[in-house]
């Protein structure tokens, strides 16, 4: 099972940047103790030095839904702001939200157009006289790469193709976020008052408990083990 998910600030400040990438690391943190395998696809950096203003998680794990339950919403951290000491606002919200539509993303190399050419600059006889480079472009979207960095045409039309779709996938995510981004201020006014979480304090730890569930299937072997022996 995949799931994309972003942290986003929505339009809020600079304060809320600043959560996003503290939740980002409570995220992962719990994420990998649960064994859920994760990618970051792409990441908006923040108006000042280690801030974000969103980013976006590939998950990967046979069952997601559980540990998802307990992140998507609004994300609350009280505290006063570490950029304004004389700001009044104690409540900070962010979001987590799932970027549906992921299937939407199609990439099919029957799609690409290929043209070789000369590599450009010095490389020697090879480079200068012999169409090694290959541009690739995909017709769909319009984008395009141009490879050269080996001496084989074949070689750079693989690394083109690689290339090309990694390009491709990105732009369907910013377009995908951009439209959460529109919805994310309808559901800031709406959840302000329900978080699905809340921290406290610089370490973003005080209010944090980590949501392990091993310990939730161990006991439920433990019944099952238990309920087969009554029955024998």
């Amino acid at each position: 099972m995949e799931k994309l998910i972003q942290i986003t600030s929505g339009r809020g400040p600079l304060e809320c940047q600043w959560v996003v990438a503290k939740i980002l690391k409570v995220f992962l943190e719990e994420a990998k103790n649960n064994n859920i395998d994760y990618e970051i696809i792409h990441r908006e950096n923040g108006d000042e030095n280690l801030t974000l203003k969103s980013v976006t998680i590939l998950l990967k794990a046979k069952i997601l839904n559980v540990f998802l339950k307990t992140w998507l919403g609004s994300i609350c951290w009280t505290g006063k702001s570490t950029f304004r000491k004389l700001h009044k606002r104690s409540n900070w919200f962010i979001g987590v939200f799932e970027l549906e539509g992921l299937e939407e993303i199609n990439f099919n190399e029957k799609d690409i157009q290929f043209q070789t050419t000369r590599s450009q600059g010095s490389g020697g006889q090879n480079v200068n006289k012999v169409n090694t480079a290959v541009r690739a472009t995909h017709v769909p979207t319009g984008q395009s790469v141009f490879v050269q960095d080996s001496r084989s045409q074949l070689e750079n039309k693989k690394l083109s193709i690689a290339r090309l779709k990694e390009k491709v996938l990105e732009q369907n995510i910013i377009q995908l976020q951009k439209r959460m981004q529109e919805t994310w201020n309808n559901h800031l006014q709406v959840q302000r008052g329900n978080p699905v979480r809340t921290f406290s304090g610089t370490d973003f730890k005080k209010n944090y408990q980590e949501k392990s569930f091993k310990k939730q299937r161990n006991q439920l072997k433990n019944e099952l083990k238990n309920y087969k022996n009554d029955l024998s």
